[in-house]
């Protein structure tokens, strides 16, 4: 019995493509930091709205401003500068499209 492949959403590319992005935010994070809580609570609601079911893009674009407002608030240059590759890799995610063979 041949199983149905999922057909594959925009909305299940973005999301995957984000998941990878706070994947590698997480790494690239020291273990303890001045304002560690702000990011890290932004993580844990990220964290949370990967897991709904649906996908409503202006719920990532609010969470993409929220990061852009702890970026300001960084102190340390160096992590500033990672931070903000991840801000630009998550708006890079937020426009991935499923490819049409």
């Amino acid at each position: 019995m041949a199983r149905m492949k999922k057909i594959q959403t925009d909305a299940d590319v973005k999301r995957k493509a984000i998941k990878l992005v706070i994947s590698h935010l997480k790494r690239k994070l020291p273990e303890d930091f001045i304002g560690s809580e702000h990011i890290n609570s932004w993580i844990d609601d990220m964290d949370e709205l990967l897991k709904k079911e649906e996908f409503n893009i202006l719920e990532y674009i609010d969470m993409r401003k929220r990061l852009n407002d702890i970026i300001e608030r960084t102190m340390d240059r160096d992590l500033r500068f990672k931070l903000r590759d991840s801000w630009y890799s998550l708006g890079k995610a937020m426009d991935k499209k499923v490819k049409r063979h």
